[in-house]
This record gives structure tokens, sequence and C-alpha cells, in this order.
């Protein structure tokens, strides 16, 4: 998963969901296709950076996306 990464902080949650759209690829789908996958974030302030990570996976085929932050904003 590659993230073109804009600075987000004091944007709303709308604003980052427009920063971040089309910002997540996945380069090899072969390997996400049908998986579990585990997304790990160190803060969740809107979930927005989650949500565009997950959209891309779902996207690719993952069979089920699950995330864990270490804190929240």
């Amino acid at each position: 998963l590659r993230s073109g990464h804009t600075h987000q902080v004091g944007a709303s949650r709308e604003q980052r969901l427009g920063q971040l759209r089309g910002s997540f690829r996945v380069g090899w789908r072969s390997g996400v296709r049908g998986r579990r996958i585990l997304l790990v974030d160190d803060v969740l302030t809107t979930g927005a950076t989650l949500e565009a990570a997950a959209d891309a996976l779902h996207m690719s085929g993952a069979a089920r996306i699950e995330a864990v932050t270490f804190c929240a904003a």
C-alpha cells in the first residue's frame, strides 16, 4: 500500500477525505485478493486515512479489513 501523503493537521474530515482520495494504491493486488488485512495507524483523528487505505484494499479484493490505532486525538 503506497500513499502520496499530504499534511493534514487542522483539516476537517471532509478536507482530509478530499486530500486522500486516490492517494493509496495497492502495488501487488494478487497479494491482497481474498486476504484478511490489518491496518495499523499511530493516531486516529477523523478516520479519513484509514478509510482511504481500506477503500483501496477493498477495491483490490481484500476479503476483510480491520484497523488498530495506538491513540485517538
